[in-house]
């Protein structure tokens, strides 16, 4: 692992009106905090260890530590994945292991590639490197509390971490608790994948009924029992970001500081103000944690940011099926700044009325009110999608 910057946000810093510094793990060889566990893990094996190679589990990330360290220590090493890991995860990681390593597709989720992995190490004698639940692997993601207390010079008052399986946040809580216990740490979950939450709810790892895979660095069903002890042992705080502020927070960072940051990455700072209250001239750390980041995602990430914000909306219309009848019903309806972005019209014979789908998008959150207003005025028949629904699944 390398010793990543730790710079100076000055978006967030006038946000909160705090010092907001950010550790850029998204700046080491593999964009990710994990090749630091993986590293650490892996140096310790012996030749007998070594030569029997190693295998992992990941969702991506740590795939690619083990894959980046395996090859600068001569160790064999298996890499399995979820068939759902973005396809420039998975070419990063054969890139970084090169003939060292190889990629393995199994399963849906993490915790299906993580069952085949131990199969692997059952039949092969292989040494296992957990993603997250291994003192080892604690430890290793802990020395980025070390580094940002030597590159700030001083302890901060808040330190907020990425939440998955609760490796970062088991290394960082291990750190503080002995050297620094006076700072403040938060951990951050995805909404939809809040598994530490409901570990520490039960007194022991639970796995959560359902997974929202969005947030895929962080998508774990189950977090680890050594994670999980060291948050309990510790009072961890840990809350949650859903994915549409999320996906708000990935677009500020590239807009405003140029930072291409994964979901999981974006956690941290998504969460500075309305879920972590952060006191005005205070200092605070926010650990970037990667920045693999398939491109093809952000029309995604832009979607779901403008539903989130409330800019963007979709409705069912039933139009009668006369020449320049929708013309007429889109320029009674429609403001003068609001966009149609979609528009999906299905002629029906035999019938007064066709059904459209419209997807509008406002200038200002504002605006609703008037266009639902418009719409209630208007004598065609129209529903919104609401967010959360069924049907708006299919077109969001």
């Amino acid at each position: 692992a390398e010793r990543t910057p730790l710079h100076l946000s000055e978006r967030l810093s006038a946000a909160t009106g705090a010092q907001v510094w950010l550790k850029r793990e998204d700046l080491q060889p593999v964009r990710s905090y994990k090749v630091r566990g993986a590293y650490n893990l892996l140096v310790q094996l012996d030749a007998q260890q070594r030569a029997s190679g190693a295998v992992c589990a990941s969702a991506g990330n740590h795939g690619q530590g083990v894959a980046l360290a395996g090859a600068r220590l001569g160790i064999r090493t298996r890499v399995y994945l979820p068939r759902t890991t973005p396809r420039q995860k998975r070419e990063r990681i054969a890139a970084l292991g090169g003939d060292w390593v190889q990629v393995r597709l199994t399963g849906d989720t993490y915790d299906e590639a993580a069952t085949a992995a131990l199969e692997d190490v059952a039949q092969s004698g292989a040494v296992f490197v957990p993603a997250f639940d291994d003192p080892a692997t604690i430890a290793g993601q802990g020395t980025v509390v070390r580094e940002v207390l030597q590159q700030l010079g001083r302890e901060p008052d808040l330190l907020v971490v990425p939440v998955g399986g609760g490796g970062l946040l088991a290394g960082t809580l291990s750190w503080t608790l002995e050297r620094s216990p006076g700072v403040c740490v938060v951990g951050v979950e995805p909404a939809g994948a809040a598994s530490m939450q409901a570990a520490l709810a039960a007194g022991a790892p639970v796995p959560l009924p359902s997974l929202d895979g969005f947030v895929d660095g962080a998508a774990v069903r189950q977090v680890g029992v050594h994670t999980h002890a060291v948050a309990a042992r510790a009072g961890a705080h840990v809350v949650s970001v859903g994915e549409g502020r999320l996906c708000t927070e990935m677009l500020a960072l590239y807009q405003t500081e140029g930072i291409i940051a994964e979901p999981a990455g974006a956690l941290a700072t998504a969460a500075l103000g309305d879920v972590v209250p952060v006191t005005p001239g205070s200092t605070v750390v926010c650990v970037l944690s990667g920045g693999n980041n398939d491109v093809s995602r952000y029309a995604e990430v832009v979607e779901r940011s403008l539903v989130h914000e409330g800019l963007k909306h979709y409705f069912l219309v039933e139009s009668p099926q006369e020449p320049g009848a929708l013309r007429r019903f889109l320029d009674e309806v429609l403001g003068p700044d609001d966009d149609i972005t979609r528009f999906e019209y299905v002629k029906r014979n035999n019938r007064e009325t066709g059904p459209a789908l419209v997807g509008v998008e406002l200038a200002s959150r504002k605006d609703l009110p008037g266009l639902l207003a418009r719409f209630a005025a208007s004598p065609v028949r129209a529903e919104q999608l609401l967010p959360g629904t069924p049907l708006y699944s299919f077109v969001s």
